[in-house]
């Protein structure tokens, strides 16, 4: 299976490649083509495309639905390591009051307005996840790298 994997990564990052950095897929449709079950497409996917790894996954469901895939360039872009943001400053697992220095820092460098500041911290704040506490870090540092991710596409 791990060969299947190979080649679908593959094949969809040479469509990315050739969209310049966007491509929108049908999963249905890529499962026939590679003539295995959608569940490999993705497997594919969430173990592939990660924002770990600098992609963004978007996804539509009913009529017709599809998957969007943006590959976000992590190098230096506006002075700023994102690579270096998502993979160590975020990691695993952030706390709110280092998830809020990151958007603060956003904001005064002027990748994003107050309003977006607020929403983003809005969004990841401890009252957001209400009773949640075992695995808050955790959602906090995944919401937070798909936003930052979105910014920077």
């Amino acid at each position: 299976m791990a060969g299947l994997s190979n080649l679908i990564e593959e094949f969809i990052k040479n469509l990315i490649d050739e969209m310049n950095g966007v491509v929108e897929i049908q999963r249905n449709e890529l499962a026939s083509y590679f003539d295995c079950a959608p569940s490999q497409i993705n497997y594919v996917l969430s173990t592939r495309f990660t924002p770990y790894k600098g992609y963004y996954i978007e996804s539509k469901r009913g009529g017709g639905g599809y998957i969007k895939i943006v590959k976000v360039d992590l190098n230096e872009s506006n002075g700023f390591d994102f690579e270096h943001i998502i993979n160590d400053l975020i990691g695993d697992s952030i706390t709110e009051a280092k998830a809020i220095d990151i958007i603060e820092t956003f904001y005064e460098e002027g990748l994003i307005s107050k309003k977006e500041a607020n929403t983003i911290k809005a969004a990841i704040s401890d009252r957001a996840f209400g009773t949640l506490i075992e695995d808050r870090n955790r959602l906090r540092a995944n919401i937070l790298k798909n936003v930052i991710l979105i910014l920077v596409e």
